[in-house]
C-alpha cells in the first residue's frame, strides 16, 4: 500500500532525474494522512466482512461495493481493494521522495496510527536522502525505527564527489557514508542504489572505484543497480545533446560493473538487478560468496563477439532476454535477429538505438 506523505521531492536538482521537476515539495498534514488510512481501514473491514469463508469475494459482490461507496472514496476503495486481495497486506511505502524530512515526531504518529490499524503489516518503507538521513538525531532515528519504518532506500548513486557534484545530486561521499551507518545503527535494513554510467565516458572507472569503497564502508544490507538512461526531460539530456557530457555504451558499463564489483570487499551485501534498464537481470547474488558467478557474466559478455554482443543488447533492451543464456535459446534469438534486421541496427548506430529504447523506461 501507498501513502502519501510528502508531495514530490524536497532536493528536485539532480540532472539526471526528470521526475517532480517544476513541482513544488510540500509536507502533507498529519491529520490528512490518519483520514487516508482510517479510510483504507474502513474498506479493509468491509472487504473482510463480504468475503466468503475462504476469503474469496464474488466479482457480483466486489462491483455491488464498489457502486455503494461514494466518488471520493474511490481511491482509498481501490488501494484497500489491491493490497488485500492482491497484496496480501505484508508491506506499505511512504511516499514521496523522502519521507524522513519531515518532523520525527510527526514521522512517529503516522507510523504509530498505521500500525495500530495494520498491527499484521510486516514492512513499512521509504525513501530517503543521505543528507536528510545523515542530520538526523540518533535518537529521533531509533525513535521513527522503533515506531514501525523498518527499511530505507537511499539513492546513493555514487561515491564519488566528482560524479556527485557533476550531476547536482546535493551530497558528498562522506555524507553518504555517515547517513548509511546511521541508518544501520538505528536498526533500519537499509538498500543503496548504485547508477552504473553516472560518470560518463570521463568519471566511469574512478565512479566505479570510489562507489565501492562507499559501499565497503557502509556495508549495506541491499546494492540495488539502476543503470543510467537519460531521458530529454531530464537536464542531464541537454548535456548530452550540447556535448557536456558522453554517456557510456552499454560495453563501457559492463566494464564500469567489472571493475566495481572486483572491488567490493569485506561486506555481505545482496546485489541486486531488478530494473529493466540493466543489462544484465541475473547479475545478482551476496557478497562475498557470489562476487565471482557475478564476474563471470562480465567477462562472457565482454568477451562475446560483436554482433553477438549486440543482439544480446537488443534483445534485453526489448524484454526478451534477460541474461547470456537467452543467446542459446532457438527462438528468442530468431526472434531477436528479425527485429535487428527490420530496425536497420548495425554497428554504426546500435549505441543510439540502444538509448531512445532505453529512454521509454524512465
Amino acid at each position: 500500500m501507498l501513502i502519501r506523505v510528502t508531495r514530490n521531492c524536497p532536493w528536485n536538482r539532480c540532472t539526471f532525474c526528470p521526475v517532480y521537476k517544476g513541482a513544488r515539495f510540500s509536507v502533507r498534514p498529519v491529520d490528512h494522512l490518519k483520514a487516508d488510512i482510517d479510510a483504507v481501514y474502513r474498506h479493509v473491514c468491509a472487504l473482510r466482512e463480504s468475503a466468503d469463508d475462504s476469503g474469496g469475494m464474488s466479482r457480483d459482490r466486489i462491483s455491488e461495493l464498489a457502486r455503494s461507496i461514494e466518488p471520493e472514496e474511490a481511491p482509498a476503495f481501490t488501494a484497500a481493494f489491491n493490497w488485500l486481495l492482491a497484496g496480501g497486506m505484508k508491506s506499505i511505502f511512504l511516499q514521496d521522495a523522502d519521507s524522513l524530512v519531515i518532523k520525527p515526531a510527526d514521522l512517529v504518529d503516522i507510523l504509530t496510527h498505521l500500525i495500530r490499524r495494520f498491527p499484521a503489516v510486516e514492512r513499512i518503507t521509504s525513501y530517503s536522502r543521505s543528507r536528510t538521513v545523515a542530520h538526523r538525531k540518533d535518537d529521533d532515528l531509533k525513535a521513527i525505527r522503533d515506531s514501525g519504518l523498518s527499511r530505507i532506500h537511499i539513492g546513493l548513486e555514487s561515491g564519488c564527489d566528482q560524479v556527485l557534484a557533476l550531476v547536482r545530486k546535493g551530497s558528498t561521499k562522506q555524507t553518504h557514508i555517515t547517513a548509511g551507518l546511521k541508518a544501520k545503527q538505528a536498526g533500519f535494513e537499509l538498500s543503496e542504489y548504485v547508477m552504473p554510467g553516472l560518470g560518463g565516458r570521463e568519471l566511469s572507472r574512478v565512479h566505479a572505484l570510489e562507489t565501492a569503497d562507499a559501499l565497503n564502508r557502509i556495508d549495506p544490507h541491499f546494492i540495488r543497480l539502476r543503470t543510467l538512461a537519460v531521458p530529454d526531460a531530464a537536464p542531464l539530456g541537454r548535456d548530452c545533446r550540447e556535448g557536456r557530457f558522453a554517456k557510456c555504451t552499454d560495453i563501457m558499463v559492463a566494464e564500469e560493473l567489472l571493475t566495481f564489483i572486483e572491488h567490493l570487499d569485506g561486506i555481505t551485501s545482496v546485489v541486486k538487478s531488478d530494473h529493466i534498464l540493466n543489462l544484465f537481470a541475473d547479475l545478482e547474488g551476496t557478497l562475498p560468496g557470489d562476487r565471482e558467478p557475478m564476474l563471470e557474466i562480465l567477462r562472457s559478455f565482454l568477451a562475446l563477439e560483436p554482433q553477438s554482443q549486440r543482439l544480446y543488447r537488443l534483445g534485453r533492451r526489448l524484454g526478451v532476454f534477460g541474461c547470456l543464456r537467452d543467446l542459446e535459446d532457438p527462438r528468442k534469438l530468431a526472434w531477436v535477429e528479425d527485429h535487428y534486421r527490420q530496425m536497420n541496427i548495425t554497428a554504426e548506430n546500435i549505441d543510439q538505438t540502444i538509448e531512445e529504447i532505453m529512454k521509454g523506461y524512465v
